[in-house]
């Protein structure tokens, strides 16, 4: 059975991080394929003045992601438009993937929140969930914790998995951006190049 990775976000910018993140997940659940996916409007970050057209962030994840053969770019949540709700990703990719086994990606902050998401039981119904925590960083979390029936809660304990401690954040990357500071080896060289050619976060 095919297996293919969702890993959805606002890019605003890809980093280093993310890839790591998406690497980690495919290598522990043996996936065939994972699509990282910059949201159109992210629920979490209505109205945010700071993000990059839609446009920039997928041609930054093209330009992070070319030549690997696992990691891939897509414009479903873009080309969809409005609030990028997890749902309806998760539904649009099962279409394009008949028959396939769909893993939604998330970090261990987006898990501590999932009960709190826009139908999340619903999603959970469509998809697994694989958790990629930061070693030394990230508290452990216990299936108390998780708001969800006790069925669940299981599943999304087995979904945790170690990633690579990476510590930056998109935000981070902006601000030295603003200060005229390097953001080299936080994002790839392609992706820089493309910043300052583009004038972004600036």
């Amino acid at each position: 059975m095919v297996k293919i990775g969702i890993l959805g976000g606002s890019f605003n910018p890809v980093h280093l991080g993310h890839l790591l993140i998406g690497r980690a997940a495919a290598e522990a659940f043996g996936l065939d394929k994972v699509l990282l996916i910059p949201c159109a409007v992210s629920p979490f970050k209505l109205g945010d003045a700071d993000l990059a057209p839609g446009a920039d962030r997928l041609e930054m994840i093209r330009l992070s992601t070319e030549g690997d053969e696992v990691l891939e770019p897509s414009s479903i949540d873009l080309q969809r438009g409005g609030i990028s709700y997890a749902l309806d990703t998760v539904r649009e990719v099962r279409s394009m993937f008949a028959g396939a086994r769909v893993f939604f990606i998330m970090g261990m902050d987006s898990l501590r929140q999932l009960s709190h998401w826009h139908r999340a039981l619903e999603m959970l119904e469509l998809c697994d969930v694989i958790t990629v925590t930061r070693p030394g960083s990230d508290a452990p979390v216990s299936a108390a914790e998780l708001d969800f029936p006790p069925g669940v809660r299981e599943r999304l304990m087995e979904g945790i998995i170690k990633g690579r401690l990476f510590d930056v954040s998109s935000s981070e990357i902006r601000r030295r951006i603003a200060d005229g500071r390097a953001i080299r080896y936080l994002v790839t060289s392609a992706a820089e190049s493309y910043i300052t050619a583009r004038g972004l976060y600036g």
